[in-house]
């Protein structure tokens, strides 16, 4: 009765002096309590008896924490303003939730919590700047785009450049709000935009239906269409009302496309789906678009187009407005225009129209009298043949030149009678015709070609029937498309350096004296010591890889962007994985660090995550990492430390450990704190961040899911890691000195 008595006493004692949430010990919850094994009473005693866990350390305490639960959820926020002295955002900092789709900064959701966080008085380490993942790739991605120079498309049975409406073009289903848009267009000015609403789900909630278009038996077909979206994206094709070959064809052996915020252009023909015949049942047909798979995405289609690929080829001509049929100088230019440039029915060859460009009595060069197409930009791998009809009152002279080319007035064999700097004019009409092959000076990507017929004074040129078209056209499909030129990598540097400094420098000013310290590089090193290079992916809606464009210097040019934007704060370099027993990835890392600096770049401080298992973490490992890393006199810091059950990392079913279980990461949380305090001089301690407080799934939506990996429980009760991890910060077993506790528990 004596023993039952102290029991009660000491229990009675520990609920009236501890009795706020974060004490009670509640079981029968699946998720991550023990199956009929609760833990001994004599340690739930002693767990609840501790203090915070900020009084066992001396250095900043840390939580990963999430923004939304912190601002919403009163429990989850008393025990970090509680427990902690400093917080990272999860994912609340990362480039994707500060930068929008345009590029532009928006903090507005992130500096209520800011100063909320500051009003508590804890500090905020911004995680994170640089990193390869969740970044803005779809905006990123158009910067350095190719540059899409739209062409006629041949015949296309249907009208999809939305110049002039919809083209026949209609919504059905729901999910969607379809408009003529002029915010975007690859060709013209105008496009269709359709906002997908949040209730979609599966493709076939937003759709676009095209106007019906004849076919003819045994004849095949190909329809092709621009289409960008707001961020990630796709879209499905389905022919509703026709008996094809292949009424639900996959594109590319996918249901759906990708779509990212650059423009991409999908083809569905043959090759990409397999045979598409016409039925023999109808003469004409329509396709859908399907565009609901993704909820809250607008899409911008523009340039749709349905070829005949067994009519004959059709010829296409690079120059706008070459037969001059608008009845003016629309896409030309006229720098010089001597004695006057008109478009008149005089000056025709054929059609109702010509140009008549008159060399008054002052002119003597060429340039005096000149007119010009509009840019072409023309792909420097193909041959093209440049042809016009060309006659004058008398006899003139005169000769074409390339603004744009790397030889800007070559001589040509005009017309067949050998290389010459000018051709002849005179009173018959006469075809000039020459091949070329592009050769662009540098810098350029276009050319012009100039008219310079000012050689002789007082002289009447009539042109007409201007044409540049790829050598042997007639051979390929009449459905040329527009032109596709990739960016060199020099260029694509330039842009994302520009864009990069911007973000940085925008986000560092904005939070200076705000925000302590700053993860600026995040996981730059592979396992096996070498920099992550990754590669160019324009389909990708959050991963980015800066140095792929960018090259080693990207982190040296960063710290320094960080450092100018807030000489202040504390800047680090954070890895994962460097406790590994190989030594190659810390190794790798330290030997990066010492680049960048001898690059005249400062980096205060190198951040461990620390994402252990109590399967498989090497101790010796841990032990060699915190010697090397105090070896460097950096401020050091765990970043991100949490310790997972599960053998796998997302175990398919919530996981209910046993207190064996419990105990074991209980002594590597203990290990990991006495580890650091040990081999870290307190000099360099710069702090110790744990990655999340509970493992209350709202915390374990995207990771460790289905694990227990916190301090504190479902519940939010502490759990046996909560008296390891204190126990190592304070260097010894805290409970031992408690007085009057339970003999039972560890």
């Amino acid at each position: 009765m004596n023993n039952i008595r102290k029991i009660m006493a000491a229990l009675l004692a520990a609920a009236g002096l501890y009795a706020c949430y974060d004490e009670k010990m509640e079981w029968g919850d699946h998720y991550t309590h023990p199956d009929a094994k609760d833990l001994p009473l004599g340690l739930q005693e002693k767990i609840s008896r501790y203090e915070a866990l900020n009084a066992y350390a001396d250095f900043k305490l840390g939580a990963g924490i999430d923004f939304n639960l912190y601002m919403n959820d009163e429990t989850y926020r008393n025990i970090v303003n509680r427990n902690f002295d400093d917080v990272s955002p999860g994912n609340e900092m990362k480039q994707s939730a500060l930068m929008k789709n345009d590029g532009t900064l928006d903090f507005s959701k992130v500096d209520p919590v800011v100063a909320a966080l500051q009003q508590s008085g804890l500090t905020v380490y911004g995680h994170t700047l640089v990193w390869h993942n969740q970044q803005q790739a779809g905006y990123l991605n158009s910067l350095i785009a190719p540059t899409i120079v739209p062409g006629p498309a041949g015949e296309s049975l249907i009208d999809g450049g939305f110049e002039n409406g919809t083209g026949g073009f209609s919504p059905n289903f729901n999910a969607q709000d379809y408009s003529i848009a002029d915010d975007a267009a690859i060709e013209g000015t105008h496009s269709l935009k359709a906002i997908i609403g949040d209730g979609a789900s599966g493709k076939y909630d937003a759709q676009l239906t095209s106007p019906a278009f004849p076919i003819i038996n045994g004849h095949h077909y190909e329809i092709s269409f621009w289409i960008k979206a707001s961020g990630s994206g796709a879209v499905g094709i389905d022919f509703p009302d026709s008996d094809l070959g292949n009424q639900y064809p996959w594109i590319n052996g996918e249901e759906l496309a990708p779509v990212s915020a650059a423009w991409t252009q999908v083809t569905i023909n043959p090759e990409t789906t397999g045979a598409m015949l016409a039925s023999t049942d109808n003469n004409s047909m329509t396709f859908r678009l399907l565009l609901g798979k993704n909820p809250s995405v607008t899409y911008w289609i523009d340039n749709a187009v349905v070829i005949d690929l067994d009519a004959a080829p059709a010829e296409l001509n690079y120059v706008s407005n070459g037969n001059f049929e608008k009845g003016d100088l629309s896409d030309w230019s006229a720098p010089n225009p001597s004695g006057g440039i008109t478009v008149t029915a005089d000056a025709k060859f054929e059609g109702n129209y010509g140009l008549q460009g008159i060399a008054d009595d002052a002119s003597a060069n060429e340039w005096d009298l000149q007119f010009q197409t509009g840019e072409i930009r023309l792909d420097p791998a193909k041959t093209y043949t440049m042809s016009f009809r060309i006659k004058s009152d008398i006899d003139g002279r005169g000769r074409i030149s390339f603004p744009g080319f790397a030889n800007e007035w070559p001589w040509q064999d005009w017309d067949g009678s050998g290389a010459s700097a000018l051709f002849n004019t005179g009173a018959t009409w006469k075809q000039i015709s020459f091949d070329f092959t592009p050769e662009y000076k540098e810098g350029a990507n276009a050319v012009k070609f100039s008219f310079d017929l000012g050689k002789t004074a007082g002289v009447a040129y009539f042109v007409d029937d201007v044409k540049v078209t790829e050598k042997a056209a007639a051979s390929r499909s009449h459905r040329a498309g527009p032109v596709v030129i990739e960016k060199p990598m020099e260029e694509k540097a330039e842009i994302l350096e520009n864009v990069l400094h911007q973000y940085i420098a925008g986000t560092v000013a904005h939070f200076k004296g705000k925000v302590a310290a700053w993860d600026v590089i995040n996981e730059p090193v592979n396992d096996n010591g070498t920099l992550r290079q990754g590669e160019e992916n324009m389909q990708a809606a959050s991963v980015f890889y800066w140095q792929y464009y960018l090259g080693r210097d990207y982190a040296v040019k960063s710290f320094r962007w960080a450092r100018q934007a807030d000489p202040d704060a504390k800047l680090f370099i954070n890895e994962y994985g460097l406790e590994s027993a190989s030594g190659a990835k810390i190794d790798g890392l330290i030997d990066y660090v010492n680049f960048i600096e001898s690059e005249g770049a400062v980096i205060d401080g190198i951040g461990t995550q620390m994402h252990l298992n109590v399967n498989w973490t090497d101790t010796v490992g841990i032990k060699t990492m915190f010697q090397k890393l105090a070896a460097t006199g950096k401020l050091i810091k765990i970043t991100e430390l949490d310790v997972a059950i599960a053998n796998s990392e997302n175990p398919e079913s919530p996981i209910s450990p046993t207190a064996e279980q419990y105990a074991q990461q209980a002594e590597l949380y203990r290990f990991v704190a006495a580890a650091y305090n040990r081999y870290i001089p307190e000099t360099r301690r710069y702090g110790i961040t744990v990655w999340g407080v509970s493992d209350n799934e709202k915390e374990h939506q995207y990771w460790l899911t289905n694990d227990a990996p916190c301090l504190w429980d479902a519940d939010y009760a502490r759990k046996h890691a909560y008296k390891g991890f204190a126990d190592g910060l304070a260097g010894k077993d805290v409970s031992a000195d408690f007085p009057g506790t339970l003999a039972t528990g560890n």
